[in-house]
């Protein structure tokens, strides 16, 4: 009878790639649900829910978000002061005009795991209002990783020579 075993990754084994998702246009929480998959690493087929197997996530125009309803109006952001009688609450129409980016993050971290390894996914988050981030060099470099890595696991038809 042969014997099963069962593959564990290891933590040096683990490829973290950089991905920059717009959101101008899309919907609040489709966005979030998106990003947090990848900072999860749900879209990897060597997923372990007990590793960090995500990736890096850069969101830009986080301005240009979209709900749907009367959540601008209705949808409350509360915390709290620390101080007696201080809780403070916000609509969703005030935040997106003070605060746009802090929007997106809160969506993306109620969507993450409420632990340790949850809050070491949030750090990977990094989101902008506008267009511009500072993450272009990284973005890159990991963009022709994965373009190496696919040029070596494609084969070559037989009797085409290398480039």
């Amino acid at each position: 009878m042969k014997q099963m075993k069962t593959y564990s990754l290891k933590g040096g084994e683990i490829e973290k790639h950089w991905h920059v998702v717009d959101a101008n246009g899309q919907t609040l929480g489709r966005l979030a649900t998106q990003v947090a998959n990848l900072l999860m690493g749900k879209h990897k087929p060597t997923y372990s829910r007990h590793l960090d197997m995500g990736d890096y996530v850069v969101v830009v125009n986080a301005e240009k978000i979209r709900v749907t309803g009367n959540k601008l109006q209705d949808k409350k952001y509360y915390r709290h002061t620390g101080y007696m009688g201080g809780l403070k609450e916000r609509t969703l129409g005030t935040m997106l005009q003070r605060r746009p980016g802090r929007v997106v993050e809160l969506a993306v971290r109620g969507m993450l795991p409420r632990n340790r390894l949850g809050r070491q996914l949030y750090r990977h988050l990094k989101v902008y209002a506008g267009p511009d981030h500072p993450h272009e060099a990284q973005v890159n470099a990991s963009r022709k990783r994965q373009a190496a890595a696919a040029a070596i696991s494609t084969p070559r038809p037989a009797g085409e020579k290398p480039s």
